[in-house]
């Protein structure tokens, strides 16, 4: 469903919503999402305590829990940006979360940053046209909440972690005709993933907060890869650095 009325974004705001299965309070204010809900299933079992399931439509797995006495929820995102844009608007705009973490996966195309290292996303460049809804006479900057941001960063340091702030890429595209990695490299991009911008963007037009951490999961330059199994179940320091911004 899709609309630019107010009488039906209002019918819409009902909980459920069409994409979560979840009423109104399941869903806690402090949402940490990941693309692939197996990983969110993992974030329940090793982080949460007590997680109770919210949601399964569509096999996009939520749950919410509390994480040191501190309620919490986790859940997926899929993959790409119309995904995460779906799910996060719902979630910013109808169960008023207030904070969504995204904790994924990028390829690097910085010399630095290694399979394994983390990434936290100051700003999200694109190559999507999501922006265009806006209506904005000028090309908006898509950029992360500083005080997680400052967080995050405090936490990487605390706990020992390799780390790199700046900029990545959201590509619309995973197989591409030319990505132009060189380009976006010049301009000191660090990592290529697929949804930090849409992330930052309704975020920024609901007035919310968010962030994105992400692990080096293969190296674009180097050649560098882990498995799918690694990237689901091993992938935890981001995790640890997301769950000490509660």
């Amino acid at each position: 469903m899709q609309s630019n009325t107010n009488q039906n974004i209002t019918i819409m705001a009902n909980t459920p919503t069409p994409h979560i299965g979840a009423k109104l309070g399941e869903i806690a204010e402090t949402v940490i999402m990941a693309g692939d809900p197996l990983r969110a299933k993992f974030m329940a079992e090793n982080f949460l305590e007590n997680p109770v399931q919210f949601n399964n439509v569509r096999g996009m797995l939520g749950f919410t829990g509390t994480h040191k006495g501190k309620r919490v929820s986790v859940m997926g995102h899929g993959m790409g940006i119309p995904s995460i844009g779906i799910y996060t608007y719902e979630l910013y705009n109808f169960y008023d979360v207030k904070t969504i973490i995204r904790v994924g996966s990028a390829g690097s195309i910085h010399p630095d940053l290694h399979v394994g290292d983390l990434c936290i996303a100051i700003g999200a460049c694109t190559n999507s046209n999501y922006a265009s809804q806006y209506e904005l006479p000028g090309t908006f900057a898509p950029v992360a909440d500083f005080s997680l941001l400052r967080g995050a960063a405090d936490a990487c340091d605390h706990l020992g972690y390799r780390y790199k702030v700046g900029n990545v890429l959201s590509s619309d595209t995973f197989y591409t005709e030319n990505a132009h990695n060189d380009k976006w490299m010049n301009m000191g991009v660090l990592a290529v993933e697929m949804e930090a911008s849409a992330l930052y963007m309704n975020a920024a037009r609901a007035g919310k907060k968010a962030l994105v951490i992400l692990t080096i999961s293969d190296h674009i330059l180097t050649g560098e890869a882990t498995t799918a199994e690694e990237r689901q179940n091993t992938f935890t320091h981001m995790m640890d650095v997301a769950f000490t911004l509660i």
